[in-house]
């Protein structure tokens, strides 16, 4: 039995794309590269105190002084095994890959949420995205932006996208058939109805999937160090290689150290704008 092509079919689609939008993608890199470096010099400008400071602030309108004491702690943890530059790294990395797939997933998420055939087309297509391999994406990263930040992020945002999507959709699908009817009964437009009553009453799902998503940014960007990204996973990568475990125990506390501040200021966010919105 003749065996299916599928991988001669796969590097011909990508030689093709490479042929007819290489310059294309060589510009996009490059200024996008050029904005992910300016983002971490900022930071770096910041002194390191005054960004675990505006760290607290954050952490104590999320969740109060108990999460604020918990984030400068934490915070200062890192900054005391010298792994600061390291940090910075991975968390613009990581704000900039899930900012990314926040602004493209959202709106597809919704989409998806209003629509039947759209919600038909794109769920096998997330099937696929959330089952395959986190290795994977490095490959197509690789063969479009060669090595560096760039590609980390690339690979990123196509890893951590589903969730949003996802919740999105379920969120705007849970909203009341009632409720929907009332506001149609009183004259309202389609963007009338999205913004006063669907994405209110779909906002904690929503907030879920931004949560997720943020998680699987972070776990991707720590992964993505292998294509020469930086960050806490690079130092990751170099503990294993060279099975340096106190090494790998010092960066592998801070990516958890990272991923516990990230998720409990998003889910802190989300909360507030609950009850904001039960307040109201």
């Amino acid at each position: 039995m003749p065996k299916i092509p599928l991988s001669n079919v796969i590097d011909t689609i990508i030689d093709w794309l490479k042929y007819h939008f290489g310059d294309s993608l060589d510009t996009f890199s490059g200024s996008f590269g050029d904005f992910i470096n300016g983002f971490h010099t900022f930071l770096a400008f910041i002194p390191w105190w005054l960004l675990i400071l505006i760290f607290a602030v954050l952490a104590w309108r999320a969740g109060g002084w108990k999460l604020m004491i918990g984030t400068v702690l934490g915070l200062y943890f890192i900054y005391n095994l010298n792994l600061w530059p390291a940090f910075l790294i991975t968390l613009v990395l990581v704000l900039i890959s899930a900012l990314v797939s926040i602004i493209i997933g959202l709106p597809l998420g919704i989409i998806a949420g209003r629509s039947d055939q759209f919600h038909r087309i794109i769920t096998p297509i997330l099937d696929i995205m959330q089952t395959m391999p986190s290795f994977v994406y490095l490959i197509p990263a690789l063969l479009f932006f060669s090595i560096g930040k760039v590609p980390a992020v690339f690979a990123t945002v196509i890893f951590a996208m589903p969730p949003v999507i996802r919740l999105a959709d379920l969120g705007i699908r849970q909203v009341p058939v009632d409720l929907v009817e009332v506001g149609q009964a009183f004259g309202s437009t389609s963007w009338q109805l999205l913004q006063k009553i669907q994405l209110p009453v779909a906002l904690p799902t929503i907030m879920a999937g931004i949560n997720q998503t943020m998680m699987l940014s972070l776990s991707m960007v720590v992964i993505a160090a292998m294509i020469g990204s930086g960050g806490l996973g690079a130092g990751v990568l170099e503990a294993i290689s060279q099975l340096k475990i106190g090494m790998g125990f010092e960066y592998g506390s801070a990516v958890v150290i990272l991923a516990i501040i990230l998720d409990r200021l998003s889910q802190g966010i989300g909360r507030s704008k609950k009850n904001k919105k039960n307040n109201n």
